[in-house]
């Protein structure tokens, strides 16, 4: 039986253009791929491990011809809408009260705050979920073993009894291995409100 609710945030509730933020970032950089610092530095910035002033000096000192302005609309140029209906199931899940509801989301500092300003039923959303866990914030991320650990262990929780939404494929493979239930959504073709329907065969 599914008692818990694991969600995902980008691609599954607020809608992203990773693709689209790909190529504007590449452009903008004038190369074809991203360098190994460049990764390295974004994913350390992701779980919180160098601050929002140090992630724009080291993208700064790299361009120097780019201004401070450019690398930060670079940056949440992936951001792109939250489809209200999608708040309103989040709050009926809250409503209805049949589980427990935890967020789990990799995301960093600068992200958030566009979030923040830009979505104004941002806190409405974040008081749906029992938990709300952002990755620069636990310094962990997906899909390292140790994130879904860690939630599983702060919240008393059986893998068997979750359910695991995300986007991303490397991220639910790792929730199944550990014996969590997963909908790797397909955003381009599904909405997390069918939740229910899709994934009947679990409730």
């Amino acid at each position: 039986m599914i008692k818990t609710l694991i969600f995902d945030y980008g691609d599954v509730f607020i809608n992203l253009d990773k693709q689209g933020a790909m190529n504007n970032a590449l452009r903008l950089f004038r190369m074809d791929v991203f360098e190994d610092d460049m990764i390295s530095t974004n994913m350390q910035y992701e779980i919180g491990g160098i601050s929002t002033t140090e992630f724009i000096r080291f993208y700064k000192n790299k361009f120097s011809y780019l201004s401070e302005e450019q690398i930060i609309e670079a940056w949440n140029y992936i951001i792109k809408d939250f489809p209200v209906h999608r708040l309103e199931f989040a709050k009926t899940l809250t409503k209805n009260n049949n589980y427990k509801l935890i967020l789990l989301s990799n995301t960093n500092e600068m992200h958030i705050d566009f979030i923040k300003k830009n979505i104004s039923f941002y806190n409405d959303f974040k008081e749906c979920f029992d938990k709300f866990y952002l990755s620069h914030e636990i310094h962990l991320r997906k899909p390292n073993t140790d994130i879904y650990n860690f939630i599983l262990s702060k919240n008393g929780l059986h893998p068997n009894e979750c359910l695991f939404v995300d986007d991303t494929k490397d991220n639910t493979d790792t929730a199944y291995k550990l014996g969590l239930h997963i909908w790797n959504i397909d955003e381009t073709k599904e909405d997390v409100v069918n939740l229910f329907e899709i994934k009947k065969e679990l409730f």
